[in-house]
């Protein structure tokens, strides 16, 4: 018996990438017994399902999700976003993103490897807020940022064992202490708590405006960054684009102690206006399943894989040469 993978191709690209990563998976010897899921922006515009509670209830017994991308321009902003995405990383309790940006040196280039933990269920993205006098003159709109004692100190937890394990041994907390002076003190007081518990990592603190600057002219100085929804949705985009571009950036959606399936995605959008032409890059896609492996403990499949998609001559070619490449090196 393989593991049990719910896979959610989505809309757009995202059932061309998700194919070849599964190609990819079966050609470094991993078993995966494939359970699919029609869910995402088409699916809504066909019968208005976005994200059923006897689904979730069958996700309880996976080992993981695999999605490729959800949205269509016909469906408005947010539903899909709120009904599918959100809801899973809130009643999955997926309370950490997880996105690696590694860019390999070459000649007189340096390199770079840093990971961006996201905190995953709380800050302006729990849904706080509201609108008064709407569609008036006076309209008022007010958008709330929950931060949870329990809710920060998880994620930052989770961001020492990480930083203990890596070489460098170093932690950088992002936030904007000097102006979110509740929700900052927050993150921060519970990050000086939790370094006590770990000596051996180095720490350092960002504003999160400067950590931009740092990200785009010295990423190198970056090993694990821990901030909160909002800020590690930005830092996180912007760490796809220095480290080769959206295409290639990979993501997890993590509940760490396992209780419910954690699930695997590429960063990038369903892209509909490139759909059947072959010109999707699935790399982000592939490394999102290596993501997946890794967690799964197949450690020496998702190695392979990482080491298959950093070769440059993989890069070049359709969707499916792309994919066919990089299977071919694993």
């Amino acid at each position: 018996m393989g593991h049990k993978i719910g896979v959610i191709g989505g809309d757009g690209i995202g059932p061309e990438v998700i194919k070849e990563g599964l190609k990819v998976i079966a050609a470094a010897g991993i078993d995966l017994d494939v359970f699919e899921y029609d869910l995402g922006g088409a699916r809504y515009l066909k019968d208005q399902t976005i994200l059923p509670d006897s689904v979730l209830e069958e996700w309880k017994d996976l080992d993981a999700l695999y999605l490729g991308a959800v949205g269509t321009p016909e469906v408005p902003p947010g539903v899909i976003e709120r009904g599918l995405l959100l809801k899973m990383r809130f009643e999955l309790d997926l309370y950490i993103n997880l996105r690696p940006f590694v860019i390999a040196s070459h000649g007189d280039f340096s390199g770079h490897d840093f990971t961006v933990i996201r905190e995953n269920t709380e800050g302006t993205y729990a849904g706080e807020g509201g609108f008064l006098r709407k569609g008036t003159n006076h309209e008022i709109a007010t958008q709330g940022s929950v931060n949870t004692r329990h809710g920060v100190e998880r994620c930052i937890r989770f961001a020492f064992e990480l930083a203990n394990s890596r070489e460098r041994q170093h932690l950088t907390l992002v936030h904007k202490t000097n102006v979110l002076t509740f929700s900052g003190d927050l993150w921060e007081r519970t990050f000086e708590s939790v370094a006590h518990e770990f000596p051996n990592v180095e720490t350092e603190y960002n504003h999160v405006d400067a950590a931009c600057i740092y990200m785009v002219q010295d990423p190198q100085r970056y090993d694990v960054i821990v901030t909160d929804n909002l800020f590690g949705d930005i830092l996180t985009d912007l760490g796809g684009a220095v480290s080769g571009g959206i295409g290639l950036a990979c993501s997890a959606n993590l509940n760490p102690e396992r209780i419910s399936p954690s699930m695997f995605e590429p960063v990038h959008g369903s892209a509909p206006d490139i759909v059947g032409t072959g010109q999707a890059n699935p790399t982000a896609a592939i490394l999102s399943g290596a993501l997946m492996l890794n967690f799964l403990k197949e450690t020496e499949a998702a190695q392979k894989i990482e080491i298959a998609c950093a070769n440059p001559e993989t890069q070049t070619g359709t969707t499916t040469e792309i994919g066919d490449a990089i299977a071919n090196l694993v």
